[in-house]
């Protein structure tokens, strides 16, 4: 049992870093992809990011290649291996010897990290078909959130191409705790109120402010979060998660006038953190806290 434990492990932090290389390749395509739409809008963006992403050339999936964002060098499997290859080059590209940067490694490591975690410490145990269901929807959606969280933190861009199909994904398994739940109408009554939490809460927020302090994509997100979680209390834990990490992270910046009051704040990343921690560890803090007000 438990050298099955181990070998699934190992099996989730390869498969981790794997999806986190291809998940960190994501983004930049994504982001070449969203200047070609702001050039064709008229808008206009820096000009070292431009050159960054012209490497990345239109092409169909089947031809598409990963190429140095430096140089614009195709790169070959050696090139590719999950942060053996970062470690191995020590952070620069082969051909031009630029530094790579943190980003790929952080992101193959960071998804890595949460596969692993969530399957050593998931809520409930792995023995029915369904509850294997959905933790295979956790981890799909790990990967996905992985790819807003980093494109959020760079540019403050929830992208719909990657939002929307989270929201199908977290409606499916909102069915999936609905039909299988012993009372279905509880169970629907949790699901709509975790909307109402995570996304209506930040609808409200996004209409007084008048899109000032809050984008749509956050709506949209915690839409996606609120039915992937598909459990009120969760929803509820992972809001108060999601502000805790934003107050720890940057009232010091605050605090030392290395950020200032008006300063634009990335809340999709804090959301996925919140939500994150909610799913896997929710429950153990709901009855911690049970037990101390009791």
């Amino acid at each position: 049992m438990l050298f099955g434990s181990v070998l699934v492990l190992i099996t989730l932090a390869l498969l981790g870093l794997v999806l986190g290389s291809f998940a960190g390749a994501t983004v930049w395509r994504l982001r070449a992809r969203q200047l070609r739409l702001d050039a064709a809008a008229g808008e206009k963006a820096a000009k070292a990011e431009r050159r960054q992403v012209e490497k990345l050339e239109k092409r169909p999936l089947s031809k598409d290649r990963s190429v140095c964002l430096h140089c614009g060098h195709p790169l070959g499997w050696r090139d590719l291996i999950p942060l053996v290859s970062w470690l191995s080059l020590r952070g620069k590209c082969r051909y031009c010897h630029k530094a790579i940067g943190r980003f790929e490694p952080l992101m193959e490591l960071g998804l890595a990290t949460f596969f692993v975690v969530s399957y050593a410490f998931w809520p409930v145990a792995l023995a029915q078909p369904v509850d294997v269901l959905q933790f295979a929807i956790w981890l799909v959606a790990g990967f996905g959130l992985a790819i807003l969280f980093a494109y959020d933190a760079k540019w403050f861009l929830l992208p719909n191409v990657v939002t929307f199909p989270l929201i199908g994904l977290g409606a499916f398994n909102a069915v999936l705790v609905v039909t299988t739940s012993p009372i279905p109408v509880a169970a629907l009554f949790s699901v709509l109120m975790s909307c109402v939490v995570l996304s209506g809460l930040y609808y409200v927020i996004y209409v007084l402010s008048r899109h000032q302090w809050v984008g749509f994509g956050d709506v949209k997100l915690g839409l996606a979060l609120a039915l992937l979680l598909a459990n009120w209390q969760l929803a509820v834990i992972a809001l108060f998660l999601a502000n805790l990490v934003g107050t720890l992270v940057f009232l010091p910046q605050m605090l030392t006038g290395t950020m200032k009051r008006h300063s634009h704040i990335p809340f999709g990343p804090l959301l996925i953190i919140g939500w994150a921690l909610a799913g896997i560890f929710g429950m153990q803090l709901l009855q911690w806290y049970v037990g101390i007000v009791l």
